[in-house]
């Protein structure tokens, strides 16, 4: 991969990916650099007038009315940077701290943070020569922005903390040294320009798009398999159908599983159907395009985050100001993100609902009772819809919005806070899930398109994902402990496999 140069301003959540899970190295523009140095020189300036600034030569929070005097400016950053690393329990994954950095250093190029490029440049060293700290994930209640994950990550700015380092949890000097990294430490304003933004909400928001995304995708490759298998009715996936509503989710994934179906007799209207199909199978365009469209609104609001000045003060050295307000409170991120997560709920329950058609006697079009040839002696899928309603409930109470749980804080100076990491870390938990909830539906789908096989030929896409399904978990002919075959399908869906070779298939599902 090429280097990623950093300008404040272009940052995509693909690039966001790259640098975070693969290691893309990143270079800073060198108009990036000019505009650090010169907003730095304006702050500076403004520091030997002693004019009063938050966070430079004030306290913080409730202490924003004691001036500092300048001795004490010195070490406010340091202490600054210890009282906030005060987050608790379990790090979060390396690939979440690097992508956090990046959303950090973005924010630097715009030129209206006010730090020293040393800082700057330590942390885009950090990036590239692999240098992640410890970052405990619980903590920020997302308004001031991550503070207590950003301080941890900060403490390496001091040469303290901890960090990982080809593949070691070190101390923080000795990760820095190893690596050939200058320690810079902290002067004024450094440390609150180190900390004062949703970059690691925003970060994890912006993995987790990508890979919600890559979900759908499998998503709409199950419901062909289902439908397939339970002779659906495929006029309601008539692209024109959609596009006189005029949805562009639904018109898209009208089309994507269509395109899984190209080939097949059901398709091409070889099959026998009902005049109109349950609402679990006819709209799941519908159902799955509202989904699309609101992961495409919240990838806009953390693409726009991830280009923004999210800081506070903010400095336009150009018209020798400093602005004072709120560019760090994580709302605009963490509402689009609430509502993202409860939409994975959504369309979880829907392929539960498919799964359950699939398994019952009473709709599954002539199937065997649950899936299984011997029933009565052997209860087939049964069970495997009981785990996957128990991961459904779990998402449900998951998929309440953090955004309205504001908790006053700092004797009621933050009293409104967005709570958007508290979104960020319930939605991997949704996902986690769905991956499962999943797995469960590709697992019966394929059973039922075995049962199937001899009666009509099946479409391009849905016979590549069923053979996938069978490299990994054989027919349930007689019945097993599924438990093994039930995480080995979360673990496939986690992967893409089935994707990536559908796709190969038939195209691009876009």
């Amino acid at each position: 991969m090429d280097t990623l140069i950093i300008t404040g301003y272009n940052l995509k959540i693909e690039d966001v990916i790259e640098v975070a899970r693969y290691g893309r190295k990143v270079e800073l523009h060198p108009d990036a650099k000019k505009r650090i140095l010169e907003c730095r020189a304006m702050l500076e300036k403004k520091i030997a007038a002693h004019e009063i600034m938050y966070g430079v030569n004030t306290g913080i929070g409730e202490f924003s009315e004691v001036v500092l005097d300048d001795d004490q400016i010195k070490d406010f950053q340091r202490f600054l940077i210890y009282n906030h690393a005060a987050g608790i329990g379990e790090p979060a994954a390396e690939e979440i701290v690097r992508a956090s950095i990046l959303g950090r250093i973005n924010v630097h190029a715009h030129g209206n943070s006010g730090n020293r490029f040393e800082i700057t440049e330590a942390l885009i060293e950090m990036l590239n020569k692999g240098v992640t700290p410890y970052v405990c994930q619980k903590g920020s209640v997302g308004a001031s922005g991550d503070l207590a994950p950003m301080s941890q990550i900060a403490l390496l700015l001091l040469g303290e903390g901890k960090a990982y380092y080809k593949g070691k949890l070190l101390d923080g000097a000795e990760a820095m040294r190893r690596a050939g990294i200058s320690v810079p430490g902290l002067q004024a304003r450094d440390g609150l320009a180190a900390i004062n933004g949703s970059n690691m909400l925003t970060a994890m928001s912006a993995l987790w798009l990508y890979d919600a995304n890559n979900w759908l995708k499998q998503a709409e490759i199950a419901a062909a398999m289902s439908l397939e298998a339970l002779k659906a009715n495929m006029k309601p996936y008539n692209p024109l159908l959609h596009e006189l509503r005029g949805f562009r989710g639904a018109i898209r994934s009208a089309k994507a599983i269509s395109k899984c179906l190209q080939g097949g007799d059901l398709l091409e209207g070889r099959v026998k159907c009902k005049v109109q199909d349950a609402y679990s199978m006819r709209s799941t365009p519908q159902v799955i395009g509202a989904a699309h469209d609101m992961l495409d609104y919240a990838r806009e609001q953390v693409e726009i985050e991830l280009n923004g000045v999210g800081d506070n003060p903010v400095f336009v050295p150009e018209k020798n100001l400093t602005l004072t307000g709120a560019n760090f409170q994580g709302t605009p991120v963490s509402v689009p993100m609430d509502m993202a997560g409860a939409c994975i709920t959504m369309v979880s329950v829907i392929s539960e609902r498919r799964m359950n058609r699939l398994n019952n006697p009473a709709l599954n079009v002539g199937l065997p009772d649950f899936l299984t040839k011997g029933a009565g002696v052997f209860s087939g899928m049964m069970l495997s819809q009981y785990t996957a309603d128990t991961l459904i409930v779990e998402q449900r109470i998951l998929s309440m919005p953090a955004s309205i749980q504001s908790i006053p804080a700092a004797a009621d100076q933050e009293d409104f806070v967005s709570m958007g990491m508290n979104t960020a870390i319930k939605n991997n938990q949704i996902l986690e899930n769905a991956y499962g909830i999943l797995g469960i539906e590709f697992m019966a789908a394929a059973q039922a398109l075995d049962f199937r096989k001899n009666e009509y030929r099946f479409g391009k896409g849905t016979q590549t994902a069923k053979d996938v399904i069978r490299k990994h978990v054989d027919f349930l002919d007689i019945d097993r402990p599924l438990y093994p075959d039930h995480t080995k399908m979360r673990e496939l869906v986690k992967s893409c496999e089935i994707l990536y070779e559908v796709e190969k298939e038939v195209g691009p599902l876009e």
